[in-house]
């Protein structure tokens, strides 16, 4: 009797209670699974993903190889979307731009998101004349167009693919503040912060252990939604030629390069302005899947 009572008592010194966030992101993982147009959106950048990573070692031509002789010429056999008007190869230029335009959307909403949530969960914890201040000139911000900000700051800075990140950067950070702030006024109402707070945890603690994790969520939504915005954005500076200097195979820039042919040979400008359409989509349909996933009103 005494042998089993023992083996009982060991047996539940190693059973454990489940992890609430890893079940809370399997609940979401079911969700989402059950949104068509969100599994697709994200097989869709996957896919997208590994042709930025794999793809430039298995294009026939080098992106900035010019062959004058066959230039405009349309779709065929040899150049599968046709030339461009320095008769560059656009199916490997549109491959060797798919990791551009991907570094552009990452690392513009991963320094803008950073930067936003420091100053939103700053303000919404600490309130008072901290949070009047911030939020004024997240106000400021907000009343310039998000490409008219960044257009902007790229003529301050010059044209380079690097200050283009910085601008659509800067651009994205009070979206990302206005988020935070609201979630984190919400967050720190809560009685277990209260305890923390009686128990003598420090702010750092309360705020990056016990506030951030449980904020996550919307963040998570914004950031995939403005990478959209931010391929777009940074596309349209590329256009206007203050984002990727030539010979870079930045799609922008391509689109720019082909409107002037639009009439005799419009496949220059419409296979980049595809891919536009194509990696812009996808990063909305897998937002939209997941602000529905994160969302408790909704059922399984």
């Amino acid at each position: 009797m005494s042998q089993s009572t023992e083996h009982i008592e060991n047996t539940r010194t190693v059973i454990k209670p489940p992890n609430p966030r890893f079940k809370n992101w399997k609940i979401v993982y079911r969700k989402l699974k059950k949104n068509k147009s969100a599994m697709v959106g994200g097989f869709l950048i996957l896919f997208l993903i590994i042709v930025a990573i794999i793809g430039p070692y298995f294009t026939p031509y080098a992106p900035s190889t010019q062959d004058i002789l066959n230039k405009l010429q349309s779709p065929s056999a040899d150049h599968w979307l046709g030339t461009d008007n320095f008769g560059r190869d656009i199916f490997s230029r549109i491959i060797h731009g798919t990791h551009l335009t991907l570094i552009v959307g990452f690392f513009s909403v991963l320094l803008g998101g950073a930067a936003g949530v420091l100053i939103g969960i700053t303000a919404g914890y600490y309130g008072g004349r901290i949070d009047s201040i911030l939020m004024r000139l997240m106000d400021i911000l907000l009343a310039f167009p998000s490409i008219l900000l960044a257009l902007a700051i790229v003529t301050v800075l010059g044209g380079s693919l690097q200050n283009v990140i910085i601008a659509v950067a800067i651009s994205s950070v009070p979206v990302f503040a206005r988020i935070v702030r609201g979630s984190t006024l919400s967050v720190k109402k809560l009685e277990y912060i209260d305890a923390m707070r009686a128990l003598g945890a420090s702010d750092a603690r309360i705020i990056f252990k016990h506030i951030f994790p449980n904020i996550t969520s919307p963040i998570i939504v914004q950031a995939t939604l403005n990478i959209a915005t931010a391929i777009l954005s940074a596309s349209g500076l590329s256009f206007l030629g203050l984002g990727a200097q030539p010979p870079q195979p930045e799609w922008g820039a391509m689109l720019s390069d082909g409107r002037n042919f639009l009439y005799n040979a419009p496949h220059v400008a419409l296979f980049p302005g595809l891919a536009i359409v194509l990696v812009v989509l996808a990063f909305n349909m897998l937002g939209d899947g997941l602000r529905d996933a994160f969302d408790p009103k909704t059922k399984e």
